[in-house]
């Protein structure tokens, strides 16, 4: 599909991103329940993520038919406040009535190898996905999909070590994944993200840029991440 499945959207806060995102996954739960009967999505964590999940937990969602993914995980014990999982459950899950089974996080706390291959075996038996979410970093990587790192191209989740971020042992979905669903959305904010944004619209070979190439994409940025 490439460079014209990619729409840079510009909204003024990252408060007006997380509306909008919530606004968005609302949407695409409503459709896909309707067409198949449940919706599986993929979440990001980061601030501007986890807002928009906590947006949700007033509305009035078919919960009973929500599936939840991971783009990414940190190898750290299951209740640490570092795990993206962790930070979801205390914004979402634990205050709306997704049933356990249909969480679906992957089980970092047993080290990148055997989680990696496990989620993989999982998620190949979920696939496709009705939605993506994912976040940038200030180096242009996107889940756990970082620069001069060589991601498999065979297999839909792989450990990661060595990341340059704390913790440097991690799991994240690979681009075979990320293919699987009809549309992603990337949330760009903040003026630490400014250089990496401009640079990716520019036509870097940027983590992010890869990914939101996969297919139809979209990306929303904050007007601090966009500059003039």
């Amino acid at each position: 599909m490439g460079e014209q499945a990619i729409e840079f959207i510009r909204l003024e806060s990252a408060q007006a991103i997380a509306e909008e995102t919530a606004r968005r996954m609302s949407a695409a739960a409503r459709r896909a329940i309707r067409a198949r009967g449940r919706f599986l999505c993929v979440l990001a964590g980061g601030r501007t993520p986890l807002a928009a999940y906590s947006r949700l937990v007033d509305q009035p969602e078919d919960w009973a038919h929500w599936h939840l993914f991971l783009g990414d995980e940190r190898c750290l014990p299951p209740d640490d406040p570092e795990r993206n999982s962790r930070a979801i459950e205390l914004a979402l899950t634990e205050r709306v009535a997704i049933p356990p089974d249909n969480l679906h996080w992957i089980p970092a706390e047993s080290g990148a190898e055997s989680a990696a291959g496990r989620y993989d075996a999982l998620i190949a038996d979920h696939m496709p996905f009705d939605l993506i979410l994912l976040g940038m970093g200030e180096d242009g990587h996107t889940a756990s999909l970082f620069p001069g790192h060589v991601t498999p191209t065979d297999v839909l989740a792989s450990p990661v070590h060595e990341a340059p971020k704390p913790p440097p042992d991690r799991v994240t979905l690979t681009p075979l994944a990320f293919a699987s669903a009809p549309e992603r959305l990337i949330l760009v904010t903040g003026a630490g993200k400014r250089k990496a944004l401009a640079a990716w619209r520019r036509g870097a070979d940027l983590p992010v840029a890869r990914i939101a190439a996969l297919g139809r994409t979209d990306v929303l940025m904050d007007s601090d991440a966009a500059g003039d």
